[in-house]
């Protein structure tokens, strides 16, 4: 089994709903829709503040030797914001009557089964991290989160959103930042940020495409499908294939996310577009699994796992750098063949530099 040695990582809270969307919504002409937006942006807040105040998470200890196996824990808030709550099932123990504990189980399950199964890589540590979430927290919780340390699922309101368990690659994009803090910790802000985003949605999308043994061109590559509730006008929360087309509705407003840097947007908010501007690298992802065909987690995303276990990635790195990795990455594990090819043109189609 491979590992990498790794630095004690700050801790950070992400989110998979972007906070312009809540804020959008905390908007809202219907009083019941803008209150739960309200309240999910203050416990969001709360939230990161404790995890900006909070130390650094040093690399867990190796438990167990022996075969990689998950390890889950799911907690139910029961719809306090205490965490973790009360312990609803372990490992090994049967499904409960709670769906929503069964999903979130099953989900865990799916991402270490990806990470163990396409990379050789015993949890998102590499050293066999315990797998924890919690479900139903808060009331009418409108998001989902990994806070440095565990999962954490709201029900949603059943207005806007729908159960934060129902998309497995939700659970797998929050899982992912766990996978990046661990691995190149990309800085949460900006464009390190957006790459941190991107990585999560990468991920979270290879989860979803390996559990259901989709090949890319199968693969929907939309993240959070599912999510929102029949009557809101959108798919998901965003598209990787057509960054800026996941929604538009009269309550959501429209999809933000660029697909190229000719339409980079340049904000303050959102710990400078980190939700908004991940749509660049995203499409360019998608590119290059797709001019590749086949399991997008043997090539394209080979290459992207490569690049955030090599060691030369930076808290601040841009686009072009990541950029430039893959490329690097490409050559290394492919030399000058097709997989190569398809990573130059894919981040030449999004307008990212590779030198």
């Amino acid at each position: 089994m491979t590992s990498h040695a790794h630095t004690p990582a700050h801790p950070v809270f992400c989110t998979i709903v972007p906070p312009y969307l809540l804020e959008h919504l905390a908007e809202s002409d219907n009083p019941a829709v803008a209150a739960v937006a309200r309240r999910t942006l203050v416990a969001d807040a709360a939230n990161r503040t404790a995890r900006a105040l909070s130390r650094p998470v040093a690399p867990p200890a190796v438990e167990s030797a022996g075969p990689a196996r998950p390890r889950r824990t799911i907690y139910d808030a029961q719809g306090s914001t205490e965490l973790p709550g009360v312990t609803v099932r372990e490992e090994d123990e049967e499904a409960t009557g709670d769906a929503t504990v069964n999903r979130a189980y099953a989900g865990l399950g799916a991402t270490f089964d990806l990470f163990l199964n396409a990379f050789d890589r015993d949890s998102i540590d590499g050293a066999g991290l315990r797998l924890l979430a919690t479900v139903h927290y808060d009331r009418n919780y409108g998001n989902a989160f990994w806070n440095g340390e565990q999962m954490v699922f709201g029900d949603g309101d059943d207005e806007i959103f729908l159960d934060f368990t129902l998309p497995v690659d939700v659970i797998g994009h929050e899982l992912a930042h766990g996978f990046t803090q661990y691995t190149a910790n990309l800085e949460y802000f900006s464009q390190s940020g957006a790459l941190n985003e991107s990585v999560s949605d990468v991920f979270g999308s290879l989860v979803k495409q390996y559990a259901r043994g989709q090949s890319a061109d199968q693969a929907d590559w939309l993240i959070g499908e599912g999510l929102f509730h029949p009557n809101v006008q959108g798919t998901a929360l965003r598209s990787m294939k057509a960054p800026g087309t996941a929604y538009d509705d009269d309550v959501l407003g429209k999809d933000p996310q660029p697909g190229h840097m000719d339409d980079y947007v340049r904000t303050s908010r959102d710990n400078g577009g980190v939700h908004i501007n991940s749509g660049i690298p995203n499409h360019a992802f998608y590119l290059a699994a797709t001019e590749l065909g086949g399991r997008a987690w043997e090539g394209a995303g080979q290459i992207w796992y490569d690049v955030m276990t090599g060691g030369t990635l930076t808290p601040e790195t841009r686009f072009s750098e990541f950029a430039a990795a893959t490329v690097a990455a490409a050559k290394a594990r492919y030399g000058d063949g097709p997989e190569l090819q398809a990573v130059l043109k894919a981040w030449a189609a999004v307008g990212v530099s590779t030198h």
